[in-house]
């Protein structure tokens, strides 16, 4: 049986290249028709999930698409995104174009491989550590200090919170090596130690137990998407909505319906734009295993508008009631893990082992509960934001953001957004306690982190 498998998988192989080989791939990019956007067009043999490969190329080039136009019905692929860079001009940058045109063009080692995969390329560099667990404030705080006292250093993470669901993507490294940790009996007691913090000790919780992968790669966006999903963050649940407005989410407009003469089902989504959205509901669609057949999209203004004639793999459209129902709560609920419109933290600083364990713990004790967090490390500098509000769900306090920078320094950590304004101190400190009361390292003793 596995020998027929992997024949089959062998001649699917053949069969992509060949027409690969016969129907390349064509990239234009025009920057001459408009005066403020620069449009992409991509003509491709069809294959289910290459419009989520393209959009995941703009998007990780961090260029906004204004306008989309998308027809995948067929055998045939074609599509036109009107983009700008972040700077909202043209894309004139001849490295991202050139990028661009290699990454979606006939190279064979575009995101096109038939092969591609959500999956991980095998290394030694980072041991990946992959998080669901119910929220709570002080929760990162407690999972970074597990991590230190285990001398593992994060490297980079992203963490996503929604409607009472926590999900992380942990990239870390051990301390003495600076690689990945590969040990299997120190893996197992991460994975205990973490798994006890995620369920506050309590076996009864539900929880699943954290996956640790060694890898050099892997998309975090998709991953924590697909954490959530597994975990049902887009399930009903008591007064979710006056909740969403109390932290700022807006609850979009999302609709499906069919079109019985064409055995299409419609999906119209209308709500405030911002970046990634479209990825995130084209990946949502494509993990739903449905194929978007044509599509318009339009973020020209504030709001974005975005129509999809989408079927099943399979063909069919929406079946049932209450899968139309899945599938809007499924896309309401990929558009609002993103988002949040509280207050705003930067931390710039030399990187160090126990740095985010330090700063999150300084967040909680002064009822600061971080609701996503991007953790970067590049050439020895950390490259952290935080998005943070108060732990009993009020307004958080100018007093107590200033408190805290004063404590990690004026200079280091900086407000970029939200609602509160926050004076300078008279007192900037620029050092904090890089070198002053937390030089020495200080964690919270869950009671089975020392051997």
């Amino acid at each position: 049986m596995d020998d027929c498998l992997s024949y089959s998988y062998h001649m699917d192989d053949e069969i992509a290249r060949f027409i690969r080989r016969v129907n390349p791939p064509k990239v234009v990019i025009d920057n001459d028709v408009y005066n403020n956007v620069t449009v992409i067009k991509v003509d491709s043999a069809n294959k289910h999930g290459i419009l989520l490969e393209v959009v995941q190329v703009l998007t990780d080039l961090n260029l906004t698409i204004k306008k989309a136009y998308i027809s995948s019905d067929g055998g045939w692929f074609m599509d036109v995104f009107n983009v700008t860079n972040q700077d909202g001009n043209k894309v004139t940058d001849e490295i991202v174009l050139d990028y661009i045109r290699k990454s979606l063009g006939p190279d064979e080692s575009s995101c096109f491989s038939p092969r591609s995969t959500i999956g991980v390329k095998q290394s030694v560099d980072f041991t990946f550590i992959e998080l669901t667990g119910t929220d709570r404030p002080g929760l990162l705080s407690e999972l970074t200090a597990v991590l230190t006292d285990l001398q593992c250093n994060v490297v980079n993470a992203e963490i996503w919170t929604h409607r009472a669901k926590a999900a992380a993507v942990l990239q870390v490294t051990d301390e003495e090596t600076c690689s990945a940790v590969t040990d299997p009996e120190r893996l197992s007691k991460i994975r205990k130690l973490l798994g006890y913090v995620l369920t506050g000790g309590s076996r009864s919780r539900r929880c699943r137990e954290p996956k640790t992968t060694v890898s050099s790669s892997l998309n975090a966006d998709r991953k924590l998407h697909q954490l959530m999903f597994a975990d049902r963050d887009y399930d009903e649940w008591e007064n979710n909505v006056d909740d969403e407005d109390k932290i700022g989410r807006v609850v979009p407009d999302v609709d499906v319906s069919n079109l019985h003469d064409l055995d299409y089902s419609i999906v119209m989504i209308k709500c405030k734009d911002r970046p990634k959205l479209l990825f995130d509901t084209v990946f949502t669609l494509t993990d739903m295993k449905y194929v978007v057949s044509h599509a318009s999209i339009d973020a020209e203004g504030p709001e974005a508008y975005q129509e999809y004639y989408i079927r099943h793999t399979d063909g069919s459209p929406v079946k049932s009631e209450a899968e139309r129902q899945r599938v809007i709560k499924c896309l309401k609920a990929a558009i609002q893990r993103r988002v949040f419109e509280g207050l705003m933290l930067e931390l710039c600083t030399s990187d160090r082992v126990g740095l985010l364990s330090d700063v999150t713990r300084i967040f909680r004790e002064n009822s600061l509960t971080v609701t996503r967090a991007e953790v970067k490390t590049k050439g020895g500098k950390a490259l952290n934001t935080f998005y943070v509000r108060d732990a009993s769900g009020y307004e958080v306090d100018a007093k107590t953001i200033d408190s805290i920078r004063q404590v990690i320094g004026q200079k280091i950590l900086q407000v970029k957004g939200g609602n509160t304004e926050v004076k300078p101190s008279s007192q900037e400190s620029q050092t904090g306690f890089l070198f002053g009361v937390f030089k020495s390292r200080s964690f919270v003793n869950f009671g089975l982190i020392r051997s």
